[in-house]
C-alpha cells in the first residue's frame, strides 16, 4: 500500500505546486455604491477565518495546472449570513480542491451589507457578485476559461447570493459602468450549498434577511429577494444539497428553490441528506453527506 501512496501524495505535491493564485480587486477606485469612510476590514482565524466589514472587494483565484485545466470556472461565495465571510471555509478551501479537478476556483470576497460606507447597502452584494462573473469572463481566455462554462457556488447567505445572481443576472442600478459591464453576468449553471433562499416568514433565515434588507423591510423587498419567486425559464441548471436536520437554515428552502426550478424546465438536481447539520462544508465526518462532492462533480461532468 505505501508504493501507490506515496505515488499519490507526490501527483497532489505537483498539482498544487504547478497552481497559481492570482488576486485582483473587482472595482477600480472606489467600489459603486460606496463611500471612502477610511474603515477598516477586519479578519479573525478561530477555527475557520471570518472576515468583517469589507471595503475593497476582491477575487482570489486559483488556476490549475494549464494541461488539467477543463474550461470549467466556479465563482465562489462564501457564507456567513451576510455579517461575516467563512473565507476559508466555504471559500479558498473549495477554490483549492476544485482545482484538483482542473476546474479555476475563484473566491469572491464580497461587501457586507452593515458596512456603514454603503449607501444603498441591499444592492451592493448582488453588484459584487454580477461584477465577479463578469470579471471571469473578461479574462475567460487568460485564465484558458470557456465563457460559456462559468458557474457559482454559494454557502448559506452566500448560497442566497450565488441563486440571486442566478436570478437577477441583470438588474441594474443608478453607477458608472466600463467595458467589462458590457458582459453578461449570467452564471451559466449554480451551485446551492444548504443555501438561504426565501425572506418569507415560513422558511427565511431571519439574520440573512435583517442583514440584507432590514427588519421592517416592505413586501416587495422580500418578494424581490426570495429567489424562488424569481426563477424564469432563463435561469441557469442547478444543484442543491441540504441536510435534512439542518438547524440553520430550513431544508424548505431548497425545496422552494426545486419546485420553482422544475416549474420552469430548468435542470435541476437535489440532494437531501438525513444528517449533516448547517455549514457542513466538505461534510467530512458527518456520514453520508461526505460524500456529496463526488455527487456533484458527476452532475458537473453531465454538463458538458
Amino acid at each position: 500500500m505505501k508504493k501507490p501512496l506515496l505515488i499519490l501524495s507526490l501527483l497532489m505535491c505537483s498539482i498544487f505546486a504547478n497552481a497559481q493564485e492570482l488576486i485582483l480587486p473587482l472595482w477600480e477606485g472606489t467600489p459603486p455604491l460606496q463611500n471612502d469612510l477610511g474603515l477598516q476590514e477586519k479578519a479573525v482565524e478561530e477555527g475557520i477565518i471570518r472576515i468583517e466589514n469589507v471595503q475593497i472587494p476582491q477575487i482570489e483565484v486559483f488556476l490549475p495546472s494549464k494541461q488539467m485545466r477543463t474550461g470549467q470556472a466556479v465563482v465562489i461565495f462564501p457564507g456567513g449570513g451576510y455579517h461575516i465571510l467563512a473565507y476559508d471555509w466555504e471559500g479558498r478551501d473549495f477554490a483549492k480542491w476544485l482545482n484538483t479537478q482542473g476546474i479555476v476556483g475563484i473566491v469572491v470576497k464580497y461587501r457586507l451589507p452593515d458596512s456603514k460606507s454603503l449607501t444603498d447597502a441591499k444592492e451592493v452584494p448582488l453588484l459584487d457578485a454580477q461584477r465577479a462573473v463578469r470579471l471571469a469572463r473578461h479574462h475567460a481566455e487568460d485564465w484558458l476559461i470557456d465563457p460559456a462554462k462559468i458557474g457559482v457556488m454559494g454557502f448559506s447567505a452566500g448560497g442566497h447570493l450565488a441563486s440571486t445572481v442566478s436570478t437577477q443576472y441583470d438588474h441594474e442600478v443608478d453607477r458608472a459602468e466600463d467595458a467589462i459591464d458590457a458582459l453578461s453576468a449570467r452564471p451559466d449553471f449554480s451551485i446551492l450549498v444548504y443555501p438561504v433562499i426565501s425572506f418569507r416568514d415560513a422558511s427565511a433565515h431571519s439574520g440573512s434577511r435583517k442583514n440584507l434588507i432590514g427588519e421592517n423591510a416592505s413586501q416587495e423587498l422580500i418578494d424581490r429577494f426570495s429567489g424562488e419567486l424569481n426563477v424564469t425559464a432563463e435561469t441557469p441548471p442547478t444543484f442543491l444539497v441540504h441536510a435534512q436536520d439542518d438547524g440553520g437554515v430550513p431544508i424548505e428552502n431548497s425545496f422552494l428553490y426545486y419546485d420553482a426550478l422544475n416549474a420552469h424546465k430548468v435542470p435541476a438536481s437535489l440532494h437531501i441528506y438525513p444528517k449533516g447539520g448547517h455549514g457542513f462544508g466538505f461534510g467530512l465526518g458527518k456520514g453520508p453527506v461526505a460524500g456529496w462532492r463526488d455527487v456533484l462533480l458527476d452532475w458537473m461532468e453531465d454538463l458538458e
